[in-house]
């Protein structure tokens, strides 16, 4: 499994700005991305759930854990990525 590091930069002003209302600008930025992935997550799940589900050639049982689940359905021939289905509905 790989690790995805992302970097933010705020200039000085910015950080300033940020821990008036914050304790602490990482913690803050972790929980969003927390945030997300959850939701992500349960988008994804609850997508690709009723997609096997209503796929008569689907005759395997659905996976439990998340990351089997995940590489299940990213295997799929008919999994894409958003940037890849914002591709295909965009005109070129």
């Amino acid at each position: 499994m790989t690790t995805l590091t992302i970097t933010v930069e705020l200039t000085d002003t910015e950080q300033a700005v940020m821990l008036n209302d914050l304790l602490s600008i990482n913690d803050w930025v972790q929980d969003a991305v927390n945030g997300k992935k959850n939701n992500c997550w349960k988008r994804m799940q609850t997508e690709w759930t009723t997609k096997l589900m209503n796929d008569d050639s689907f005759t395997d049982s659905i996976p439990s854990n998340q990351a089997d689940f995940v590489a299940l359905v990213t295997a799929r021939e008919d999994y894409s990525t958003r940037t890849e289905r914002d591709s295909a509905s965009s005109p070129e």
